[in-house]
Formats: C-alpha cells, structure tokens, sequence
C-alpha cells in the first residue's frame, strides 16, 4: 500500500520554499527512477537534464507557463526525447546489451534489422512523437519516486519548447525537451493546493470491466 500512500499524499505543488533544497543524493534517486523505467525495444530514447543552477532557471522561466515555480523550486529536471530513430542509435544500445551479457554482438540483428525497418518508414516527426511517449513512462516513475521521498514536485508540459531547448542546448545532443518535472519543497502559506482534497474519478467510473 506504501506507493498508493505516497500517490495519495502528492499533488502539483504550486509554490516552493526557495531556501530548502533537495539534497544530491535524493535527486540521483529520483532520476535513477527514471533511468530504470521500462522503453519500447529497450532503446531509452531519452535523457533527463537535471538543472539546480539559478542562473540556469532564470533563463528557463521566460519559456515557462508557470515562472515563478521554475525559479523557486530546488531542482528542474527536463525529459528530452531523440528527435530521431537511427540506425546507429539503434545499433549502440544493442552493442551495449550484448556486450554487457557477454553475448557476441548482432545477437540481435534480426530484431534490430526488423526495427530499424519499421523506423525507415517513419517521419523524423513521429519518431520524436514515439520516443517522446518512452519519456512519459520514466516521468511517472519519477513522480512516483519523489513522492515516496516526500519531496514535493509539480509536473508541467506547459513551456516554450524552443526556449529550453535553446537554453539546454538539446538540439546538438539530438533531443527534443517533452516534459518539465519540477522538484523541491513547498511553501506551505503560499501553496494554494496543499490544503484541499485530492479529487479523482471514482473507481466504479474510472475501471472498465469486461
């Protein structure tokens, strides 16, 4: 029951205390999370860029929705997407898989050359589209991570992507920003949201049994 507990106690934070910080060790683990999350093919085509530096906030809050959490939050962590599928790509992951399970290399080639084929066919647009949807997936891990540390976080898709992409400088890594997951601890006087109750669909119209 202890994840249902912490999903229960987490809500989108809506002001930070800026002089508390998360610490470096509870960061690792919250991206660790992430690192470890389930992707399609087993190809993790994303990054997570981990920003505690003011300086560096302050530039990302003029693509922000919500600024004010942006600079005040302890850390800011960007999920980026490739911003495409190829074949190199494909071939570095499984080169790192097979060599990790002392298999030879191309163990896998009738699978990779499937892939790679699938891909072939595909826009650079839907490639980001599909990579984009494998970074959702480590997002809600993450989310699930700070809550069971009891760090508080607010989940955005609200930003200018070319700003922080811009700022990041992502596009010379290949990558795309997709989601912005803001950590850290909240202002209890300021944080609106804190007080009311959590609201969802209830079970009975939320499940669709067969």
């Amino acid at each position: 029951m202890a994840l249902l507990e912490d999903l229960n106690w987490r809500h989108a934070t809506k002001a930070y205390d800026i002089n508390k910080k998360v610490s470096d060790e509870d960061i690792a683990r919250i991206v660790e999370a992430a690192r470890l999350a389930p992707s399609s093919s087993g190809l993790q085509p994303f990054r997570v860029a981990v920003i505690s530096d003011q300086a560096v906030k302050e530039k990302l809050a003029k693509g922000a929705f919500n600024p004010e959490c942006m600079r005040e939050c302890s850390h800011v962590l960007v999920f980026a997407a490739w911003d495409e599928y190829t074949e190199e790509r494909i071939d570095t992951i499984y080169d790192k898989t097979t060599d990790e399970r002392d298999l030879p290399r191309g163990r896998f080639s009738s699978y990779t050359d499937m892939i790679k084929q699938l891909y072939a066919g595909q826009t650079a647009e839907e490639h980001f589209t599909h990579a984009a949807k494998q970074a959702y997936i480590a997002f809600g891990l993450a989310l699930a991570q700070a809550a069971e540390l009891r760090i508080d976080s607010t989940p955005a898709e609200g930003f200018d992507q070319a700003v922080v992409d811009d700022v990041l400088a992502l596009r010379e890594h290949g990558l795309r920003s997709v989601l912005v997951l803001y950590v850290g601890y909240r202002d209890a006087e300021r944080d609106w949201l804190a007080p009311m109750k959590k609201v969802r669909n209830d079970t009975e119209d939320f499940v669709l049994l067969y």
